[in-house]
């Protein structure tokens, strides 16, 4: 199924996502250059049948958002290479990528921090130590439901 078909059911679809779609079909990209990290949240994405694409550094990451349209970015903001802050704006400065959903998920957390991350065009901003991946998973269905079936 192409992304726009995906795209189209989630946009016009009243039933919840998790029964929806083989979620295979959704895709979801994880910016983050914590190997470990990394490692678990792509387990635990995967593991709800999601499909995943990584990125270690700030220019993959853009990279991957403009070759992949994922459904959702969950994005660190400090990474090698450009930070996560310059890869939300290249993200939201692009009219073919500005739509997609980018969740903030760093070890930074303060007032500036998120408010320069929303004003960007974060849909939502986690901070690592307070969520645990059970968490991230709840997060990231949630947005894909409003994001794509609320519209």
């Amino acid at each position: 199924m192409a992304d726009t078909d995906v795209n189209q059911k989630l946009a016009t679809s009243s039933v919840p996502i998790k029964s929806m779609l083989k979620r295979g079909e959704i895709k979801i990209l994880v910016v983050e250059d914590d190997k470990f990290l990394r490692q678990i949240l792509v387990t635990k994405i995967k593991k709800e049948g999601y499909s995943v694409i990584e990125a270690v550094t700030g220019e993959e990451g853009v990279a991957k958002v403009v070759e992949e349209k994922p459904h959702i970015v969950m994005l660190d903001l400090v990474l090698p290479g450009i930070g996560g802050f310059d890869v939300l704006a290249k993200i939201k400065g692009d009219r073919a990528t500005s739509d997609i959903p980018v969740i903030i998920l760093s070890n930074l957390g303060s007032r500036e921090d998120i408010d320069r991350a929303m004003s960007l065009g974060a849909r939502e901003f986690m901070v690592k130590a307070h969520h645990s991946p059970q968490e991230i998973i709840e997060h990231i269905q949630k947005t894909l439901e409003e994001a794509y079936l609320t519209r």
